[in-house]
């Protein structure tokens, strides 16, 4: 018989454990917020306790269903664990009594995801538990950091799979948008600030990522100099980026440098202005998300700081052309205008110094 003392003491207990904080359970990795969902290529392991015969490893083939001992095709996509074993524990009682089964997953699919907004590589990827990250691009000569991994894939993984951020985006508005329970359910929507990572306050969570989730990352409007600078020197950014600089440089061509990096380094990986550049303007050509191609005009001052007008910070894929000055092209044009009549000059000028008329 429970003592008065005793009862207390045991609905206390159950007390706390249903005090639960109510942010708990809007996190997605709380174990109520977002429970494992089986698909095509899962890999199952099934028995019925004590009963010979029944013991199957089976793969959830791509309509969904997987094939059990005696009891045929089994639709499980979109369902848990549990929810699974429930239903395979429902059709075994047609057969059998009071039927016990056990059900594992001894092999996981890899996640398919969409990434948009601002990285490097936009578009679905199929990410699976461990495996090589590249950020950023290796360019005509190689160089891209390979990041590896392992575990389960979280929300850092899926934007350095992506190439990592780009120039303009904003860490304080990375968003998932995941279904609740499988394939036709109720979406929710997760935001994440990862800004408190790279600016040493409070930790936050990098979050598991699951099959069909959408990550997004919004644009920053603005981006202070500091900011750009933290961003380039963490794993959200790509280690490299390929640049083409043309025009009056030593050594033109393809360029690959650091990503953020501004106009003024990507100058001198080619080498520098040569003595027939004009500073004031030099065109910057960029791809934009719409298919065009934005052109602006850069006045160039080395000593500008980063994120200035006079020195951007360079995007994948950028192509810069060093103009010429004034007075270089005055040359060049009176170079061309005198060249036709070149050989005729060169003839009677022989002929004079011949004694001729």
């Amino acid at each position: 018989m429970m003592t008065p003392t005793k009862i207390s003491a045991i609905g206390l207990a159950l007390g706390l454990l249903m005090m639960q904080p109510a942010w708990a359970n809007s996190l997605p990795n709380a174990p109520n917020a977002f429970r494992y969902r089986l698909g095509p290529g899962d890999r199952l392991r099934m028995e019925v306790f004590k009963t010979e015969g029944y013991q199957a490893s089976v793969e959830v083939l791509s309509d969904g269903t997987v094939n059990l001992p005696r009891l045929g095709s089994v639709s499980v996509w979109g369902l848990s664990l549990d929810e699974a074993r429930k239903r395979i524990s429902k059709g075994y009682s047609l057969i059998l009594r009071r039927p016990i089964v056990y059900l594992d997953l001894v092999g996981s699919r890899p996640l398919r995801v969409s990434i948009s907004g601002e990285v490097q590589r936009p578009g679905l990827y199929s990410i699976a538990q461990g495996g090589s990250n590249q950020l950023g691009s290796a360019g005509p000569t190689g160089g891209a950091t390979t990041i590896s991994t392992s575990g389960w894939p979280t929300l850092v993984d899926a934007i350095q799979k992506a190439g990592g951020l780009t120039a303009q985006g904003d860490l304080g508005n990375v968003m998932i948008v995941r279904a609740d329970a499988g394939p036709g359910s109720k979406l929710r929507t997760f935001h994440y600030d990862f800004w408190q990572v790279l600016r040493g306050s409070d930790p936050v969570a990098n979050p598991l990522i699951y099959d069909g989730d959408a990550i997004s990352i919004a644009r920053a409007d603005k981006l202070s100099e500091a900011d750009l600078l933290s961003v380039a020197s963490s794993t959200f950014a790509p280690d490299t980026i390929s640049v083409n600089v043309i025009g009056e440089v030593m050594s033109p061509g393809n360029q690959s440098i650091k990503a953020n990096s501004p106009l003024s380094q990507a100058l001198l990986s080619a080498g520098g202005l040569n003595r027939r550049a004009s500073k004031t303007t030099i065109k910057l050509l960029r791809l934009q998300s719409t298919g065009a191609i934005k052109q602006s005009i850069i006045s160039y001052n080395p000593a500008a700081s980063l994120g200035s007008p006079e020195n951007p910070p360079m995007q994948q894929g950028d192509t810069l052309i060093v103009d010429r000055h004034g007075w270089a092209k005055l040359n060049d044009s009176l170079k061309s205008a005198v060249e036709p009549i070149g050989p005729l000059l060169n003839a009677t000028s022989i002929f004079r110094l011949l004694g001729g008329f």
